[in-house]
């Protein structure tokens, strides 16, 4: 047990130390605090879009669907969220001139520049911070996931452990300080992961053997249906869609394009991006298959906690522990990234209709940090479904603003009606 609490203690002193390293001043502009000064390159970039889209759900979400769904989830997630890539280019090139050339922080300001309609941004913000909090919540779910069966920490305690960890480095740091720490944190989930998926083969005579076991006992995990024979090719297919259409509308990852340095950079990491999703993306899947030859009979949100269970009864301490630090890992540097970006929206979209002035957004920013975080554990303290049923709910309601979004950059002339109807 010591071993345990000794690496997480280690790995939150480490997050929190590089946070305080690039912290920004107190009274910092929008843009030094929200946007980095819209200065990351390629490698600060790529680190920080894939660490942001990489979440609880990627570790704990897919695991759990490799064990309820077999292999049939890998191409929905690797190809899937690769072939999302494209639309970096696609209309992420174009957000950053428009958002470079008039100043802009927040999504919801690109709305109301291209359709000079503030109750469309207004409308367009809302839907963001509606559909993006149950998402946000996810995270605290999966921390307190993981710290129970690692430590036997009561589940809420684990929540709010990892919360007001991931609080205290985005207050003081803004984006500078969550760049770095998703860079940080996406090297370590990418490290550790890998060792879970080596450790389970291992444990099993290899990756081949452990894969010959399970589809002996459990045959439909290798076919394109899954194991609950769900996934039909339309299926398949609407799911591929979805992450074309609802991952650029994540908050998160939105904002990451007013920030980047130059679109040249937006423009190399649409190569990168899918290369480390497939990679990436299989990992917890196949941990997730190989889970039933240690936990055969795991139902509905039980299947969410397959990888901590498995790294626990098979590897000591040390290494348990150090798997878990990837979910930690994965988790904290999405929600930094929806904490931060939320606050933007609130103090930049909404209050601006209530109070004129602009004075002292930064901080009104950092109180509103604080008052989302709240509200992800409130959702967290009594999770109403799997992971998986969650962000897909949450997916859904995100995508619905693709067609606004690529209509107003394309099209010379567009309507605030139609976006507003649509």
């Amino acid at each position: 047990m010591l071993i345990k609490i000794s690496v997480l203690c280690l790995y939150f002193l480490i997050v929190l130390s590089i946070g305080f390293i690039a912290r920004t001043r107190w009274k910092s502009s929008p843009e030094t605090y929200f946007l980095a000064d819209r200065n990351l390159g390629t490698i600060i970039l790529l680190g920080t879009m894939v660490a942001t889209n990489f979440s609880a759900f990627t570790v704990f979400g897919t695991s759990g669907a490799g064990y309820r769904d077999g292999y049939a989830f890998f191409p929905i997630m690797g190809f899937g969220t690769g072939f999302m890539a494209l639309t970096f280019w696609i209309i992420g090139r174009k957000i950053w001139q428009v958002g470079r050339k008039h100043g802009l922080v927040t999504p919801p300001e690109l709305i109301k520049k291209l359709y000079q309609s503030p109750f469309l941004s207004f409308l367009f913000a809302l839907v963001m911070i509606t559909f993006t909090i149950p998402y946000l919540a996810l995270q605290p779910m999966a921390a307190g996931y993981a710290l129970e069966e690692l430590l036997g920490l009561p589940y809420i305690y684990g929540c709010i452990l990892v919360t007001g960890i991931i609080v205290l480095y985005t207050l003081r740091g803004g984006l500078r300080a969550v760049a770095w720490t998703d860079l940080f944190q996406g090297l370590v989930m990418f490290i550790l992961l890998v060792a879970s998926l080596v450790i389970v083969s291992w444990h099993h005579g290899g990756f081949i053997e452990a894969n010959q076991k399970v589809l002996t006992s459990n045959p439909e995990l290798f076919t394109r249906p899954g194991g609950l024979g769900k996934y039909t090719l339309g299926i398949w297919f609407s799911f591929m869609v979805l992450w074309f259409l609802c991952d650029p509308m994540f908050p998160q990852l939105f904002q990451r394009f007013f920030s980047a340095k130059n679109d040249r950079s937006i423009s190399q990491i649409m190569i990168f991006y899918p290369l480390v999703c497939s990679v990436v993306f299989f990992m917890p899947i196949a941990v997730g298959v190989l889970g039933h030859l240690s936990f055969p009979d795991l139902a509905g949100k039980q299947a969410d906690r397959i990888l901590p269970m498995v790294l626990i009864l098979i590897s000591g301490d040390f290494m348990a522990a150090l798997v878990m630090a990837a979910g930690l890992a994965a988790l904290m540097s999405t929600m930094d990234s929806q904490l931060l970006t939320l606050s933007s929206i609130f103090t930049r979209d909404i209050i601006p209709l209530f109070q004129k002035t602009r004075k002292e957004i930064p901080v009104a920013g950092r109180i509103f940090v604080i008052l989302l975080s709240l509200a992800g554990l409130a959702l967290a303290y009594s999770p109403p479904a799997t992971i998986l049923q969650i962000a897909t709910q949450t997916f859904t309601g995100l995508a619905v603003l693709f067609p606004t979004v690529i209509f107003g950059l394309y099209f010379k002339r567009v309507f605030s009606l139609s976006a507003i109807l649509s």
